[in-house]
């Protein structure tokens, strides 16, 4: 089944989407507000996708059911990673990209975003999509399942474009998780945009000047 999303775009006929996916318990209005505070002057017109992940019971959490793109299982040993809720999710995002294709949106002026779990999310599908896409926004996230990449990667997108960005006072997903993934994706030759900035899991200003500015690069 398709999930379902809220939609917002920049001019009429876009020919540009951004499919951005929210964190865990949020849903696909949380980021809607972000695009009011990003500097788009210049660029074509952007469609953003922001879909609403399903609801399911989340470990961590006493097995409450809130939209999640996979669960979260936290043992003595560490986390304890969801493969199988990571690869049904990346199949749902997959047909987004194939719906925004069918609207008429080239493959290489689709991005994909995402935020905590939608920042895992984010690596999850953008590694791996057949197409070239036209680049990644990771926020506050890690690459899951990161054992898999090197083998499961696309070669259409092992140059993509990536901007990644944490907070160095991150309380949920510390900024040594994601420095291991930036270290990960740096040998497997990936061109990552990294930025650090003084905040908690959140995002700041100057991390919206620094998307706008990587959007400006990479939509030029």
């Amino acid at each position: 089944m398709t999930l379902e999303t809220v939609e917002l775009e920049t001019a009429p006929n876009p020919t540009v989407s951004i499919i951005w996916m929210h964190g865990l318990g949020a849903d696909g209005n949380d980021f809607v507000p972000i695009v009011r505070e990003l500097d788009l002057s210049g660029l074509p017109g952007i469609r953003f996708v922001f879909p609403h992940a399903p609801e399911i019971p989340v470990t961590v959490n006493g097995f409450r059911e809130m939209p999640a793109w996979y669960d979260v299982v936290v043992t003595e040993f560490g986390r304890e990673e969801d493969e199988a809720g990571l690869r049904a999710s990346q199949v749902s995002i997959n047909e987004l990209i194939e719906r925004e294709k069918a609207r008429g949106i080239a493959a290489n002026k689709i991005l994909i975003a995402g935020f905590s779990q939608g920042c895992a999310m984010t690596f999850q599908v953008g590694l791996r999509y057949p197409e070239r896409l036209g680049g990644l926004l990771c926020l506050s996230g890690y690459v899951p399942i990161d054992s898999t990449v090197e083998a499961e990667r696309s070669e259409a997108n092992k140059d993509i474009p990536i901007y990644y960005g944490h907070g160095r006072g991150d309380q949920v997903i510390p900024i040594t998780r994601a420095q291991r993934s930036l270290s990960l994706l740096q040998a497997l030759g990936y061109d990552v945009d990294w930025h650090e900035y003084n905040m908690p899991h959140s995002v700041c200003g100057p991390q919206l000047d620094d998307i706008s500015n990587f959007l400006k690069r990479v939509l030029k």
